[in-house]
């Protein structure tokens, strides 16, 4: 484990280099692990461990969608393809990679087959963090740990695919057999994770509950709609007020940023946008930071989990839900960029 230097704070980071795909094989040769769950991150990170080379078998409804899915990915019934109490009475490592819902609603299934010995693996900090509400409390003599990847289980498996990696952090909750450490950053490696950095499973969930809410979608999608709606109030047309909002940014300046940093993109644009965005983006942090603010306390406080959970239990969910995705999907805005989209040149 490397100390590295961010901003001033040292952290610590793991590293292929440092820990290379063949350590991490070794350590876990004689660990079967059982993923269970083949929705956002099943698939990715197993066909990922798979393609390194360890031993891993699915967990999962028979008869369901992603059932179907696993056997249409090559996972075969019987062989490393089983119901999901099957895959847990044979797993050394259980990968519990279902939603935050359906963790609570499968652990006590879960639960009996912890051995002592066994692992426990989340990728969301959720259901351990917030275990007065979802009542997932491991025993004490398995390991309980985290791989958490910086994405989506679709690019994790497209990277490794291109031959890169997706930060991941890891973290230890309950190292009751000695060997946890080595057991999260081998599944790290294996899983294909870029480098791993250090966490814990409450900052791990406080961070990403936050950043769901917040840069990655909540504000992001807010901010668009602003900017977008300020636009053709003012005589815009969609078209315009699209490619000045979203596509512009999506396609040509955050690939940038993300090559480059936020830095190096106002150092070189032009004098005219390098003033106003130099002018402009204090204005706006002031403005959103009392809303982060109370963002991470409905976060920290467990009324984020607790709207979550009471909304996943309400029996007409699916229903108001798809309804407030289909507001969004049919809204100008996007209409508009599903528009955009097909006049993309490489989709002529």
């Amino acid at each position: 484990m490397a100390k590295i230097n961010f901003g001033g704070v040292e952290e610590n980071v793991v590293t292929r280099e440092e820990y290379p795909l063949d350590k991490a094989r070794q350590t876990l040769k004689d660990e079967t692990i059982a993923i269970i769950g083949y929705g956002v991150q099943g698939p990715g990170q197993a066909l990922n461990l798979k393609d390194n080379g360890f031993n891993v078998i699915i967990g999962q409804r028979k008869g369901s969608k992603t059932w179907d899915k696993a056997l249409a990915d090559g996972w075969k019934e019987s062989v490393n393809l089983f119901e999901i109490e099957e895959a847990c009475e044979r797993g050394t490592i259980i990968q519990f990679l279902l939603s935050d819902a359906g963790q609570i609603s499968v652990w006590p299934t879960v639960k009996k087959h912890l051995t002592p010995g066994k692992a426990i693996y989340f990728s969301h900090g959720f259901g351990i963090t917030y275990n007065d509400q979802t009542n997932i409390n491991p025993p004490a003599d398995v390991d309980v740990i985290l791989v958490a990847p910086k994405g989506s289980g679709t690019s994790l498996r497209r990277l490794f695919l291109q031959g890169s990696g997706l930060n991941s952090s890891y973290a230890i909750h309950q190292d009751a057999t000695g060997k946890a450490w080595d057991r999260v950053v081998s599944l790290g490696i294996g899983v294909g994770s870029g480098y791993l950095f250090e966490t814990t499973f409450k900052k791990e969930v406080y961070s990403d509950l936050t950043g769901e809410r917040g840069s990655l979608m909540g504000a992001i999608q807010g901010l668009f709609a602003a900017q977008y709606e300020i636009l053709r109030k003012r005589g815009h047309s969609p078209s315009e007020a699209f490619n000045e909002t979203v596509e512009e940014a999506t396609q040509s300046l955050y690939p940038l940023v993300a090559e480059n940093g936020m830095d190096w993109m106002y150092a070189n644009c032009s004098t005219t946008a390098q003033r106003g965005a130099l002018d402009w983006w204090k204005k706006f942090r002031d403005a959103v930071a009392p809303v982060f603010e109370e963002l991470y306390d409905s976060v920290s406080s467990g009324n984020e989990a607790k709207i979550t959970i009471d909304a996943n239990k309400l029996a007409d969910y699916r229903v108001g839900l798809n309804k407030e995705l289909d507001e969004l999907k049919e809204s100008e805005m996007w209409q508009t960029g599903k528009q955009v989209r097909k006049l993309r040149p490489q989709n002529a």
